[in-house]
């Protein structure tokens, strides 16, 4: 059996109460990892009653997404303490500067300092250039503000920097000789019709990305990114469910667990190897695209 060699490492995974995230951080706490997750419940435009429905309903689309990203934090914690694995929790919305190193020293007080951190997190508001792609449909496409541009910078690019730094001031404080980052992006990233500004926001973070894992090598820290492609973390519909299989060389959607299980490779001994790679996690999708 393959030892991934990270029982007793410390991992900061951020985005961690739903979805990809909560899946990362259950597969790491199974290798004997210590996982401090953040997450953030930011507001949604559904009532309570409705996040509820479409949790038992269990039908993919736009409210199924929003009720599992307001998903308490709890749920995968007390999951990982289930399994003998060891995880708390604490809220932070990336998007506030200020948040990024309080976040590193609780982390540090309750279970050591950070050995790997995986940046997950989120914000998307579906924008376009195009008046004719405007629509209130599931969840609606709007017409890009500066308002709802700067939030997706704020999350999902200059929080990732900002992580990243933290990360690299620490590890070098205490003179750590191993470190792990793993920047989860999109297949998307390049262009993305009526979803502009989350595309151009990961794409920033393969920039990032790809700058640290040349200049952090030396210090002993490998920077690897993964980029989903369609993964069910609610927000599939099952009117687009059959394209996306179709289209996909592997025939079926892709789970969280598919893209957690290649976060744990990147994080663990067997990917020393690898640095500033990009891998794609999608089941063939991109190619066919």
């Amino acid at each position: 059996m393959i030892d991934p060699h990270l029982a007793g490492k410390v991992a900061i995974v951020t985005g961690a109460n739903h979805g990809i995230g909560a899946a990362a951080a259950q597969a790491l706490a199974a290798q004997g990892v210590r996982v401090f997750l953040t997450y953030f419940h930011a507001p949604v435009a559904y009532t309570q009653a409705e996040l509820a429905q479409a949790r038992v309903a269990g039908i993919g689309g736009d409210a199924l997404y929003r009720a599992m990203q307001q998903q308490p934090a709890a749920v995968v914690v007390d999951a990982i303490r289930s399994a003998g694995g060891e995880a708390v929790a604490w809220p932070a919305d990336l998007a506030d500067a200020a948040a990024i190193a309080p976040l590193f020293d609780r982390c540090t007080e309750l279970l050591g300092p950070a050995d790997i951190l995986v940046a997950n997190h989120t914000w998307c508001v579906p924008e376009t250039f195009d008046p004719a792609l405007v629509t209130a449909e599931e969840g609606g496409v709007f017409l890009p503000t500066a308002e709802v541009i700067d939030r997706h910078f704020a999350v999902n690019s200059r929080a990732v920097a900002l992580l990243i730094h933290q990360f690299t001031q620490r590890h070098l404080a205490r003179a750590a000789q191993w470190g792990r980052i793993i920047t989860v992006s999109t297949d998307a990233a390049h262009a993305h019709t009526a979803n502009i500004s989350y595309a151009a926001s990961k794409h920033a973070i393969e920039s990032y990305s790809r700058s640290a894992a040349a200049e952090l090598g030396r210090y002993g820290i490998t920077v690897n990114l993964v980029a989903p492609g369609p993964i069910q973390t609610g927000y599939i519909t099952p009117a687009s469910e059959q394209a996306i299989c179709t289209g996909t060389p592997l025939g079926r959607l892709g789970t969280p667990q598919d893209v957690a299980d290649v976060i744990v490779f990147l994080a663990s001994e067997q990917a020393r190897w690898l640095t500033g790679q990009l891998l794609y996690v999608g089941g063939g999708w991109r190619m066919s695209q």
